[in-house]
């Protein structure tokens, strides 16, 4: 689109369907990478992925190309076919729904930070508390009877 500038920076979550841990990780630095190189086919520039074996966080920087819900609708199943092509994963799939947060880009290095960090934040947190925390934090209402179900332990015990 000629003459349109824009700055979007989403950070977004999405979890395994049932909070199972299905992402192994023996592959996931390759899957973060097939989801780099998902967001970069869509011309989005993203910045890190990182998650735990149920959920996944993605930084980038967002073109105004197409909704975030497509985007977020259209990597879930470009992911779900990847991990039972490459993984054999047959029953994989992702829960419905996401979270989405946007940042300033003084805000990039903070949040991909946290982003990294995510094997040692799960060590005391569980994944209820962080998506809580992070909606929370933004101002976001919600129902509680809509929030994410699942693990109610760290996910990480090690």
């Amino acid at each position: 689109m000629a003459n349109t500038y824009t700055q979007i920076y989403m950070h977004v979550i999405f979890a395994v369907k049932g909070r199972e841990s299905l992402i192994h990780t023996e592959w996931q630095d390759e899957f973060y990478r097939y989801m780099s190189g998902a967001l970069k086919n869509r011309e989005h520039t993203p910045y890190i992925i990182n998650g735990m074996e149920d959920h996944v966080h993605l930084l980038f920087g967002m073109t105004p190309k197409e909704s975030l819900s497509e985007l977020v609708q259209s990597l879930k199943i470009q992911a779900t076919k990847h991990i039972k092509e490459q993984y054999g994963c047959m029953d994989f799939s992702w829960q419905s729904g996401f979270g989405a947060f946007s940042y300033s880009k003084s805000f990039l290095p903070a949040v991909s930070n946290y982003i990294s960090n995510q094997k040692e934040h799960h060590k005391k947190y569980t994944f209820d508390g962080e998506i809580r925390e992070i909606i929370e934090k933004a101002g976001i209402e919600y129902d509680e009877r809509y929030m994410l179900k699942g693990v109610t332990k760290p996910i990480s015990d090690t």
